[in-house]
Order: structure tokens, then sequence, then C-alpha cells
């Protein structure tokens, strides 16, 4: 296959305004690192660095419909080792915990058929019932509910959650044949309702959310937050989905207020182990936990919406 070959295959050249928002979406980052580098900020530049190897892998993992459940299972590989790390776990828990990984590859192989009905259930019924049986079977009794209890909570934010994401794009789309257009804009509204809400709430300040779990969250970067994305989403759904302009507000303001339970929810997880960023595997933004926080929540979301809706 050359190179004509595999740009005219891509799902991108599909969608219609695809290759403009991937341009775009390089763009930005592009445009990040020049700034860190006229403002010699080797924060900016670090951040924006990272930005581009994302978007880089991103785009490889979406060029195709059937790349994309091998892209999101390596995220879940790599949120669920990182996750594992985090946690204070008991020698009994260590058969448990292994199971996670073989359950990606198979949540995912359901993504790969398109098996609607066990992708929905393997993981809040049949490994939910499975996961307190293999610590029965360890034969340690203290401990056990609150193992049982992570394990599982575990299971839900690594694995189900983002698995979510993969499925979006196996969607067929009138004119299209895959969903694509849902997964850019779930991905970019989830990126920059972070964005949008960082910058109201450091540009107005104002009374903290939940000062205990996330001190940097107030009303004025929340409220922001959810007007800017919904603004956005107006105009960016109806380019890459069969979402209206209005449909597109309201769900581009119903995930920003999904990102921001994700982003706090995490904050929670990470303030009760004790540690600032969950990883260092990206620079600039810590870990891929402190990158898919806000996704675990506004994926599964979206997709339920939009296969109500249109599926």
């Amino acid at each position: 296959m050359n190179l004509q070959q595999w740009i005219t295959g891509s799902s991108y050249s599909t969608l219609p305004h695809g290759f403009l928002v991937l341009g775009l979406m390089v763009g930005g980052a592009v445009t990040g690192m020049l700034a860190g580098l006229l403002l010699k900020s080797n924060e900016v530049l670090i951040r924006s660095r990272t930005w581009l190897l994302i978007i880089a892998l991103f785009s490889l993992g979406t060029w195709r419909p059937g790349f994309a459940p091998w892209l999101f299972g390596f995220i879940s590989f790599l949120a669920l080792r990182e996750f594992i790390t985090l946690l204070e776990t008991r020698p009994a828990d260590r058969g448990a915990l292994f199971w996670l990984f073989p359950a990606i590859i198979i949540q995912y192989f359901w993504v790969g058929m398109q098996w609607y009905g066990m992708f929905i259930i393997f993981i809040p019924v049949w490994l939910f019932l499975f996961i307190p049986l293999r610590l029965v079977i360890a034969g340690e009794t203290e401990g056990f509910i609150r193992s049982a209890g992570v394990i599982n909570w575990v299971a839900m934010m690594t694995i189900f959650s983002l698995s979510h994401v993969a499925y979006l794009m196996q969607l067929p789309v009138a004119g299209v044949g895959h969903g694509l257009g849902y997964v850019l804009s779930l991905v970019i509204m989830t990126a920059l309702n972070d964005v949008f809400q960082f910058i109201w709430g450091k540009l107005l300040g104002g009374p903290k959310i939940i000062p205990k779990v996330s001190p940097g969250k107030t009303w004025s970067g929340f409220l922001g937050g959810v007007g800017t994305s919904a603004l956005l989403a107006a105009f960016l759904l109806p380019l890459l989905t069969p979402y209206n302009h209005l449909a597109g507000a309201g769900v581009g303001a119903l995930l920003a207020c999904c990102g921001f339970i994700g982003d706090v929810v995490e904050s929670a997880v990470k303030r009760d182990i004790g540690v600032k960023d969950s990883g260092t595997s990206l620079p600039g933004h810590g870990g891929i936990l402190d990158r898919v926080d806000s996704l675990t929540y506004t994926a599964p979301v979206f997709f339920h919406l939009t296969w109500y809706l249109f599926h």
C-alpha cells in the first residue's frame, strides 16, 4: 500500500472536515511549542511537545476504525498499571488484580466485534462477580470489602469507561461508515473543557466548589467552562456528527459537567493516596490517569446518549 492509498483509505478522508480538524489539533500543539520558545517557558514547551505526541498517537489509532480497540486497549493497560502502582494492596489481592489485565483484552474484543450486549455487561456484571470470588479463594478476610470495592472501581475507570471511546469509533454514521466524528468531538470537547475551566477560574477567581478535594476549582471556572464548551460544541458537533446546533450546545454543557466530575473524582483518589500526580509518563502532564480522568466520565455519558439518539 502506497502513501496515497494509506491517506485516501483513512477514516479522516471519509469524514467531512476530518483532516481540517486534525490539522487544527496539530497546529494548536505546534503553536504552543513556538509560544514556549518565544516566552522561554520550558513548561509550556514540554507540555506542547507532549500534546503533539499524544495527537500523533491518537491520529494513528483512529486512522481506521479497526485500530481504535488497539489504541484504547493500550491506554487502558497503561492506566491500569499506573493505578495499581499507586494502591496499597494486600498480598491476597494480587491474584484478583492479575485478572484485570486479561479483562482488557476481553472487553476490547467485544468492542472489535461490535457485540454491544457483552460489551455493556462484561465488566459491571461478570467481572464484578468474579473479583470477590477470586479474593475469597485467596482466603484472607481482613480488608476483603475494601479490596473488592477498590479493584472493581479500578476496572470501571481504567477499562470499562475508556472502552466506550473505542466503541464510539465503531458506530456507523450515514454517509461516513464509522464514528470518527463522535470520537473527535468527545476528545476535543473533553480536553478543551479542562482548559476553559482553568482559564475562567484564573481570570475570575471567586468561591471554591470543593476546596478540600480540588482547591483550584471555582464556581466561575466551572460555569465559564460549561458556557464556553456549550458555545463551541454548538458549532463543532454539527460539523462532525448528526447532532444539530441546539443539541450540540446541550451536549457540550453536559460533557463539561461530566468532565468536571471525572476530574474531581480523580483528585479525591490522589488525595486519598497522597500523591499530586498519578505518574510521570507524560512530561508536563503527569501520568496517564491525569490525562484521561475527565474522559472516564464523559465517554460513557456521550456514548450512551449517542447510542440512544442515533443507533
